[in-house]
């Protein structure tokens, strides 16, 4: 019988587009500690010895785009030439213009066609959560993200010392007729490491890794473990590939389960709905399955760049919800605040926040207003009511 399976990956915080979102989140978080209002859209490129750091801002704050990119390579660990970039040495270019006035007259108030903040960009946001794991993400992603969260804490600890920035992880969870998690079937783990270190002691230490994160009960005598496939892994990082802004929206989000609306998060200010209005729209599925109303719950909202007001709303159950999913979306437009302004004060998406989202994924960690589930009782009231 064949078996049903779903797998994500998850990168390291030293993977060259996750520097890339790092450098991108740390210059938005530098602005909006000096500046709340500040409209930011940094991009980020790397490869070897090199930074690239462009975009158009528009703020009142004094930045070192330079000091801010070299602090980040420091603080992810590339602090030698021979790990693919070294923060005190590599190149730093920038390449900063400010916001276009006919994008900033649709998201400030007073201007414009609509007086009210509208939003920063068209397009569609989708939120995401299950009842699969005690965050309310989907498996996969989650025990992805477990994975690459030990070994960057072993690899800044010190406590395995051949260990570079740079690594992977994938796992494929297998599913049971009803859509519940079964058993993990495969880890693929990549990592980038001394050369001294053999592909023996690596195999050892990182199944190790994945049996300390993934719970006893998923793991069996067939669990497949690909360790570093190829067989060596010592050039990484930029010096490897190339990285990007917003080239891991998979890996930051859902890994794959759930749709995504194409737009990346990393670098913008909360005026661009691609990122506040995905948080929010993550907030409300969370809520729904916090609620009990869904085991499983996909929300998706639009705008048109400008307005305030979503041109859709929609809610999916896929087929678990205790409700219609019509009257679910009547109860969201009740609790939540849809507008581009009030998903910016609710959630206090105007703080220097952001850089910590930049790796290890968006959703399913605590701490983020987005994982709150404070708004369950009152739509469970309403939808029972």
């Amino acid at each position: 019988m064949e078996k049903i399976l779903f797998t994500s990956e998850s990168v390291s915080m030293g993977h060259p587009d996750k520097i890339c979102d790092q450098i991108s989140d740390s210059v938005l978080d530098a602005c909006l500690a000096q500046d709340p209002d500040s409209r930011v859209a940094c991009e980020c490129f790397t490869s070897t010895g090199f930074v690239l750091v462009g975009g158009e801002i528009t703020t009142r704050a004094k930045l070192n785009y330079a000091k801010i990119a070299r602090g980040v390579l420091t603080d992810i660990g590339y602090t030698a030439g021979e790990f693919g970039i070294d923060a005190d040495n590599c190149a730093v270019m920038v390449t900063v213009g400010t916001q276009s006035p006919d994008i900033s007259q649709g998201v400030t108030e007073g201007q414009g066609l609509h007086k009210e903040q509208g939003a920063g960009d068209q397009g569609m946001m989708f939120g995401f959560a299950c009842d699969e794991t005690p965050e309310l993400m989907p498996m996969p992603i989650t025990l992805a993200h477990r994975i690459m969260m030990k070994l960057t804490d072993l690899r800044l600890k010190r406590k395995i010392r051949y260990l570079r920035p740079d690594a992977k992880s994938q796992v494929s969870v297998e599913y049971d007729a009803s859509g519940r998690p079964k058993r993990v079937d495969t880890v693929v783990i990549s990592t980038q490491h001394d050369p001294s270190a053999t592909h023996k002691t690596i195999l050892k230490d990182m199944v190790a890794v994945a049996k300390s994160v993934i719970p006893a009960g998923m793991l069996d005598s067939a669990t497949v473990f690909h360790v570093n496939p190829t067989g060596r892994f010592v050039i990484g990082g930029p010096h490897g590939d190339s990285g990007l802004t917003g080239r891991k929206i998979i890996v930051d989000t859902y890994g794959g389960m759930g749709r995504h609306g194409g737009g990346a998060f990393s670098g913008k200010d909360p005026s661009k709905v691609d990122r506040s209005a995905a948080y929010m729209a993550r907030y409300i599925a969370k809520n729904i399955v916090a609620a009990r109303l869904a085991r499983r719950c996909e929300v998706q909202l639009a705008y048109a760049i400008g307005v305030a007001e979503p041109v859709s709303v929609r809610v999916d159950t896929f087929g678990t919800g205790r409700a219609s999913e019509v009257e679910l979306v009547h109860a969201v437009r009740k609790v939540f605040h849809l507008r581009p302004r009030g998903i910016i004060q609710h959630l206090g998406l105007k703080k220097p926040i952001f850089r910590a989202t930049s790796f290890h994924g968006h959703f399913g960690r605590a701490g983020f207003s987005w994982e709150r589930t404070d708004m369950a009782k009152k739509l469970a009231e309403l939808v029972k009511g």
